[in-house]
């Protein structure tokens, strides 16, 4: 995500609360919109984002043993967030990924959005919306959160190749569901570009 992030690492190893401050400020809101997408409580996925820093700080003198801290966040923030969800109800529990109602950023000012219509934009945040629960999930983190699919397949515990397919999957129904005339051809290929 950074390439500080060692260094932040290292400093917080060693009891520095602004270098902690420093990771928690870089992951703090889209671990909650993580753990809201999971939780549907933006109370709960603000608790559980705490519960996690809380652990990491008082684990602090092993945190550079952590591999990819990206990873060990959102897989931590997903565990408790599942959690929670399994003393509200085991039939939750039991398909956690097919019932959950993905909440994605609104598309913000860029340059694309610049070069599209309203329409096409609305169109395009349907396809989205759309999308299966399990493949909004990944389109959610890899395009919005900015996450690889090495990094994605850790949080989901599912295999590089499953997200390869999904995120085929996504691209495919929203760019099916965003079509354009034929005469301004460019256009889609640059929306394309720029958003996939």
């Amino acid at each position: 995500m950074t390439t500080c992030l060692p260094d932040i690492l290292h400093r917080i190893a060693g009891d520095d609360e602004h270098a902690f401050a420093e990771l928690y400020n870089l992951f703090r809101d889209k671990l909650i919109r993580f753990s809201y997408s999971i939780t549907r409580s933006k109370y709960t996925a603000e608790e559980t984002v705490e519960d996690v820093f809380i652990q990491v700080w008082c684990n602090r003198k092993k945190i550079t043993d952590i591999k990819d801290i990206t990873v060990y966040l959102y897989t931590s923030v997903k565990n408790r967030s599942l959690n929670i969800l399994s003393k509200r109800s085991y039939d939750i529990v039991t398909a956690p990924f097919d019932f959950l109602h993905i909440e994605l950023q609104p598309l913000g000012q860029t340059p694309y959005e610049v070069l599209v219509t309203q329409e096409l934009m609305q169109k395009m945040n349907e396809a989205i919306e759309a999308l299966p629960a399990r493949c909004k999930m990944i389109f959610k983190l890899v395009r919005e959160d900015g996450l690889q699919y090495k990094e994605v397949a850790g949080i989901l515990n599912i295999s590089i190749k499953t997200i390869d397919a999904q995120m085929a999957i996504a691209v495919k129904r929203i760019c099916a569901a965003v079509q354009l005339n034929k005469k301004r051809p460019g256009i889609l290929q640059r929306l394309s570009y720029s958003f996939f």
